[in-house]
């Protein structure tokens, strides 16, 4: 069933009310050097105005999900540890943060308790509307910043889909390319050499950023090991292949997990957060070269041949 604006609207309302209620805003002060908050929830009117031009016109919405992570870590893994990497950036290089963004794609989930697996197309309008409202208020520059890999089909075409009307802001859709330094220290410290979900690496930065929701103990209480049941379908892809290969929907073993690895991992997301950053607020092209498309996709036959 498609959603109508007003309930789209609606939701995104109950769920952050829901957020705020179980007390899912994180540990970070929310503020830049004392100055202007950096939580677009915490801007009074005025100051929101004073934020839109110190951030020159940009904001992030840092993406998590609710879904099982394993047997050992919170249902908010994705939402708290991609909060905290956002939060750390914006402190060091002024933006704006959007709160707390649930709506992503985990119907690959849905068979585990606590699974928030919303429809298609409420994600899809959510997402839309919320991009048109930051536009609408002044925010030139979206940075997408997807702590979910789920999000890894949904949010590119989402991005392709821009292109459809119109419009006078960007998205931008960050996905590193990584730190050498930092990746070369984590395989050293490393204990496991398999992973993808509520692993080592995962377990590790929630010991560093949230440890008392940690329940390490309980991280061998299943297996998070590859059931490889598609082995015979190489070429293809298809919707049920993270069910065919992680039924319990855990990659990995997060067991050996520790609180030093994770800070390496954060310190390192945030380094290349911040750095993203800096390049979205510099860049001028997107948004010239989009103008440009809009134009001549008015009236393609004037377009240049």
């Amino acid at each position: 069933m498609k959603m109508n604006r007003s309930s789209a609207i609606f939701f995104l309302s109950l769920a952050s009310v829901i957020l705020l209620s179980v007390g899912l805003w994180g540990q970070e002060a929310g503020r830049a050097a004392g100055d202007l908050p950096v939580r677009y929830e915490e801007l009074t009117a005025p100051d929101f105005v004073k934020a839109v031009a110190k951030s020159e016109a940009t904001c992030l919405i840092p993406l998590g999900v609710i879904e099982k992570h394993g047997p050992h870590l919170p249902l908010g893994t994705d939402l708290l540890n991609v909060r905290l990497v956002a939060m750390r950036a914006a402190q060091q290089e002024y933006t704006i943060v959007f709160p707390e963004y649930f709506f992503s794609q985990i119907f690959e989930a849905k068979h585990q308790p606590g699974t928030l697996a919303y429809s298609q197309e409420l994600m899809w309008e959510v997402l839309e509307e919320t991009c048109d409202e930051l536009g609408r208020n002044g925010i030139k520059k979206i940075i997408l910043v997807s702590g979910h890999g789920g999000n890894n089909s949904f949010l590119p075409y989402f991005c392709q889909a821009q292109l459809a009307r119109r419009k006078d802001y960007a998205v931008y859709l960050y996905r590193p390319t990584g730190d050498p330094e930092a990746e070369t220290r984590v395989r050293k410290m490393r204990k496991t050499t398999t992973g993808g979900h509520a692993d080592e690496e995962e377990t590790a930065v929630m010991l560093a950023n949230r440890p008392e929701l940690v329940h390490l103990e309980r991280a061998k209480d299943q297996s998070g090991a590859d059931q490889k049941r598609l082995t015979e379908l190489p070429d293809f892809y298809t919707g049920i292949w993270w069910y065919a290969s992680f039924p319990n929907h855990y990659a990995g073993d997060g067991s050996p997990a520790s609180r030093e690895l994770g800070e390496v991992l954060i310190q390192s997301d945030v380094k290349q957060l911040v750095k993203a950053i800096q390049e979205v607020k510099k860049n001028t092209s997107v948004l010239e070269l989009q103008k440009r498309f809009f134009d001549e996709a008015e009236n393609p036959l004037k377009t240049p041949q």
